[in-house]
């Protein structure tokens, strides 16, 4: 069980951004947004104001959890994830996994195995086209 303990007083956090850079910023807005289904909600070309980068913003539900990935002009390497980089999406019942998972297959996406067997009889999992991990899981305790 998740523990609700209110965030500490010193850290007045309301919204959280992950971010990372990719070369493939085409590839990954599209995975993303045509194969998981989640909506673009921003994004930039570099205008002289961004220093080199391109980059855009992935929605979750609501607007205080996304995702942002940046690309810049000169390359945007990164170390190779693991296969155990993942992004963990829960979700609230079989019926909704497996829903999911129809979704995503229907629109080209393809089913990986987890390197965590943790994760084989409650989600599945996908790679966006860097090869990091998107896990679609029953919230823990619904396995």
């Amino acid at each position: 069980m998740i523990d609700p303990t209110p965030w500490p007083g010193h850290l007045p956090v309301t919204r959280l951004r992950v971010a990372r850079p990719t070369d493939r910023l085409a590839a990954v807005t599209a995975f993303y947004r045509d194969v998981i289904g989640l909506p673009v909600i921003g994004g930039w070309t570099d205008d002289g104001t961004h220093a080199g980068y391109d980059g855009v913003m992935i929605g979750l539900p609501g607007w205080d959890v996304h995702l942002e990935f940046t690309q810049h002009r000169d390359g945007s390497p990164c170390p190779a994830p693991t296969r155990d980089n993942l992004l963990v999406l829960y979700v609230d019942s079989r019926a909704g996994l497996d829903a999911v998972a129809t979704a995503i297959q229907a629109r080209g996406g393809v089913p990986v195995t987890a390197e965590n067997p943790y994760w084989h009889p409650r989600a599945i999992c996908f790679e966006d086209p860097d090869g990091w991990g998107v896990v679609f899981s029953l919230k823990p305790g619904l396995a």
